[in-house]
């Protein structure tokens, strides 16, 4: 197998290591941009590659995805005819349910105002919440979206979940479908997005979606930025049909300095924070995967090109 390897702007050296050791069969390059094409690679590792890339390459059979979102590779003009595999974890699924459970049970035990009004030499305390007023809503049941409810579900909160497919996930109540979608959000106060990015999910988190939500909702978007139409979230928090929201990710990143969401007082913010990819979790999983399809074993994470994910 020829790998080629392609991450602009991102650490290569702890990925070469480690594939060298994972695959010593393999022949493995790195492509930069202005580089010319590498002769005979058929399997690309890439995270973020521009389009000169594929264009260079059009040989691929595989490209293989450093991460489990595939929305920028789905942007691109592939290769015709390769497949897309993507890293089903990575390390990122403990990570997105420490993200969520803090982000959830900080809105829920009043951490926020507690944590201000200290800070301004104040002592008050607040009637404690029940778990059972504010149930959580999961958009995404995929292998990062599963790990954060069945966390969730841990700490007595009633959990709900929503994805395009039917599944089942034990202790979380399952919606799927269009037709579902409304009982979904009607069930849930707190919503927290892991839905992956395609044309039918983007703008999913707008007005008359989070109008549905039940009153006093709060929202973490720990998906995509263009999930959320930002206007309407400013909106539904300055009419109060929105409590808050806890947010990782932006249509534009970096977040602009002067962008409204910044210092909103009902607003959290983290900069993409919310899982990183794990370089030795992720070169083990990407080396079992393709010694895997070389010895034609089925695998997960292989994209389907016309859903997007």
């Amino acid at each position: 197998m020829r790998i080629v390897l392609c991450c602009p702007n991102m650490d290569a050296a702890p990925w070469l290591e480690g594939l060298r050791a994972a695959l010593p069969q393999a022949v493995l390059t790195q492509w930069q941009p202005g580089d010319a094409a590498h002769p005979g690679a058929d399997c690309a590792l890439v995270w973020n590659p521009p389009q000169a890339f594929m264009d260079a390459h059009p040989g691929l059979r595989l490209v293989v995805n450093m991460g489990a979102g595939v929305d920028a590779l789905m942007r691109l003009r592939l290769p015709q005819g390769a497949a897309v595999l993507r890293i089903t974890d990575g390390g990122m699924a403990v990570q997105m349910a420490e993200y969520a459970c803090h982000a959830v049970l900080r809105h829920f035990r009043e951490f926020g105002r507690y944590e201000t009004e200290m800070a301004q030499g104040q002592w008050r305390l607040y009637p404690p919440r029940r778990h059972a007023d504010f149930p959580v809503g999961v958009m995404g049941l995929g292998a990062l979206g599963e790990r954060v409810a069945a966390t969730l579900a841990h700490f007595d909160f009633p959990v709900n979940g929503w994805s395009r497919s039917a599944r089942s996930v034990d202790g979380v109540r399952c919606f799927s479908g269009e037709a579902g979608l409304a009982g979904f959000l009607a069930a849930t106060r707190i919503l927290v997005c892991l839905l992956p990015l395609t044309p039918a999910t983007r703008d999913i988190l707008r007005r008359d979606t989070l109008l549905r939500l039940q009153p006093g909702a709060y929202l973490v978007n720990m998906a995509r930025g263009e999930h959320l139409v930002e206007d309407d979230l400013i909106e539904l928090l300055a009419d109060g049909h929105m409590a808050g929201a806890t947010l990782d990710v932006f249509r534009t990143e970096p977040l602009p300095a002067q962008h409204p969401f910044r210092g909103h007082p009902l607003i959290t913010l983290t900069p993409h924070a919310s899982a990183r990819t794990l370089p030795e979790e992720s070169i083990a999983q990407i080396a079992a995967k393709l010694r895997a399809l070389e010895q034609g074993i089925p695998v997960q994470g292989l994209v389907d090109l016309g859903r997007g994910y």
